[in-house]
């Protein structure tokens, strides 16, 4: 009797930073996460979601992985994400991406403050009002994002969020949340950073709570994150009488 067919490998199933450094005195390598990054690589699965603090590394890590991925896709893929913005660091240049070969070209890059600007470019490419049923940049932020998610959701790859619930409301979070499940189904691979509990709770997501140590797996009901929200939704007032004025 034949078994189960063997799983089709992960589009990135690892990123780990290159021996031959090219900027080895480069600000990121103080972040812990990045260090630990260098040190230790990572680990990636079909869902992987990043939380974490302000500051402690999150937005880093995805858009390096998202730089150095989107470079390595075919010249034929116009749209995958957003120009790189000033504000971008250098870090994707240090990685290697090791996953499936050749490389699926479906998903994308989105983070929040690119977004309208990435819309407005496909807008007014040939096939763009057609393809979104109406123009992207014209609808709300929120319904913008879910509009091209629903029209690419088929298209096997990679899609790195980062950040996406500031243009969502609860709602949409969930519909968001349905969304990535129904891509990861059919074959393709989310890479996640998010402030939102909601979102962290993708089904089957491996979760890495980035701190002042660096990064760790972390289930879910144990991240600061849950555990924050739950004790303020239980009693807002017990925080807020500690944090405003009489």
């Amino acid at each position: 009797m034949n078994g189960p067919a063997p799983a089709a490998p992960l589009p990135l199933a690892r990123a780990e930073v290159r021996r031959d450094l090219r900027s080895p005195g480069a600000w990121f390598w103080d972040v812990p996460a990045v260090a630990q990054l260098r040190a230790d690589g990572m680990d990636l699965a079909p869902v992987t979601v990043l939380v974490g603090e302000n500051g402690s590394g999150k937005s880093t890590l995805v858009e390096a992985v998202a730089r150095a991925w989107q470079r390595s896709l075919t010249a034929a893929v116009k749209h995958w994400g957003p120009l790189p913005s000033p504000d971008e660091s250098d870090l994707w240049g240090e990685l290697e991406l090791h996953g499936q070969l050749p490389r699926p070209q479906g998903g994308a890059f989105l983070r929040a403050e690119a977004m309208h600007g990435h819309f407005s470019s496909l807008d007014e490419g040939p096939h763009g009002v057609r393809a979104f049923g109406g123009p992207l940049h014209a609808r709300s932020h929120g319904e913008g994002f879910l509009a091209f998610l629903e029209e690419r959701k088929t298209e096997r790859g990679l899609w790195v969020l980062d950040e996406p619930e500031s243009a969502l409301s609860f709602s949409s979070c969930l519909r968001l949340l349905a969304l990535l499940d129904g891509v990861v189904a059919a074959g393709s691979q989310v890479l996640l950073a998010t402030h939102s509990p909601l979102l962290a709770a993708l089904p089957g997501a491996l979760v890495y709570e980035l701190d002042d140590d660096g990064f760790a797996p972390c289930e879910w009901e144990r991240l600061d994150l849950v555990q924050d929200w739950r004790a303020f939704l239980d009693d807002p007032q017990r925080l807020l009488r500690h944090l405003l004025p009489d």
